[in-house]
């Protein structure tokens, strides 16, 4: 048995036509259904369903073979420990700064709203700018409105929660795509099953 861990949401949503083609199909809806393991169509193959930040723990702890997370996640997490074999390229966007869009240019000692603590730690100093983080884990435009912060960190897909709330999208800190990974003991133990599904997904993207 191979368990896949996924988020719900729009990895999930993304992903579903790149399993249908590798033969895996939930037979329950995780929109209708409260099951958080779904069995497939596949006997070999089964979803778990949980939060994006915790693919990366369950792969790694082996609680699951493989994850498909977000390249934000992996790198806050720090999934040094996991394989990382391929960029799915789905659920794309963008990780930026943001800040109101009449707020003068950031320098100086700065105060940063993000749930990237890590990321926005490693960016600031990268540009001798001394950063302040605040870890929320929601609502992050409402930060600089009421001065808890001079900018967020946050992901921008179609940039109009941004626009809705009068902030505006200021530099870009890295693009972002889903990826696959992998539990290294998995990847010895399960080989040819692990093998086999990725040059599945392998000959999907290569379709695209």
């Amino acid at each position: 048995m191979l368990t896949i861990a996924v988020s719900k949401g729009r990895i999930y949503e993304d992903a579903l036509p790149l399993l249908a083609e590798a033969g895996i199909i939930p037979v329950d809806d995780p929109k209708t259904c409260r099951k958080l393991i779904l069995s497939t169509t596949r006997k070999d193959v089964q979803l778990v369903i949980i939060r994006a930040t915790d693919v990366p723990t369950f792969v790694e702890y082996g609680a699951a073979d493989l994850g498909i997370a977000g390249k934000d996640v992996l790198i806050e997490h720090g999934a040094e420990s996991l394989y990382e074999p391929l960029d799915l390229n789905i659920a794309c966007c963008r990780l930026m700064t943001a800040a109101h869009k009449d707020a003068p240019e950031l320098k100086g000692r700065i105060r940063v709203a993000t749930k990237y603590v890590k990321i926005a730690q490693s960016y600031f100093a990268s540009k001798g700018i001394q950063a302040e983080i605040i870890k929320l884990y929601g609502s992050m435009e409402l930060a600089p409105l009421v001065g808890l912060a001079d900018c967020i960190v946050d992901l921008v897909d179609t940039g109009n929660t941004l626009k809705a709330n009068d902030l505006e999208p200021r530099e870009l800190i890295m693009n972002i795509s889903s990826r696959l990974v992998v539990n290294k003991a998995a990847m010895k133990m399960k080989h040819e099953a692990i093998s086999i599904l990725l040059t599945q997904f392998e000959k999907t993207l290569a379709n695209r």
